[in-house]
């Protein structure tokens, strides 16, 4: 929790910090992202205008998550600043010893450690804060566990970034 706040902080600094007064578009971002799965650290970058991978790197009770997506951004509502996005994409972590319960509600508890594999896919917004280098995103993602499930859930993820040219 102390190295959440932290980075939080780090990220208000750099918004703070900045000189720069538009934020439109941008290459690259790095921030936190906030799930339903796992919260952690998140890289984002656009290869096309509108062509985005995202590396997510996420932390759960007693395991680890990477994920990657692909993504499709859009203009959306024809508010300045505000994408649409939809995509595709793989995660792969494990879960160690320990109580804990899928997402979905599942009754059941596992104890075990468990390999997690699976196929991804995301549906959001994202708006860029005016005048500012941050990004706020909220999407949904869905999930398909493989090597524990089969099993299919549908998590709410919440993302903040700081952008860069």
């Amino acid at each position: 929790m102390k190295n959440t706040t932290y980075i939080l902080i780090i990220c208000l600094g750099f918004l703070l910090l900045s000189t720069r007064s538009n934020a439109q578009d941008y290459k690259w971002a790095a921030g936190l992202k906030f799930g339903g799965y796992e919260n952690g650290v998140s890289g984002k970058y656009f290869m096309q205008s509108n062509v985005a991978l995202e590396g997510i790197l996420g932390f759960r009770n007693h395991g680890a998550v990477v994920t990657g997506l692909y993504e499709i951004h859009q203009p959306a509502f024809n508010v300045d600043k505000l994408k649409f996005y939809y995509g595709f994409g793989t995660h792969i972590g494990s879960v160690g010893s320990g109580a804990y319960r899928r997402f979905n509600g599942d009754d059941r508890i596992y104890n075990d450690p468990r390999l997690l594999l699976g196929a991804d896919g995301v549906l959001g917004l994202e708006y860029i804060i005016p005048n500012s280098p941050i990004a706020v995103s909220l999407d949904l993602n869905p999930r398909v566990e493989l090597a524990t499930g089969p099993f299919f859930d549908i998590a709410p993820g919440l993302g903040i970034k700081y952008t860069f040219q």
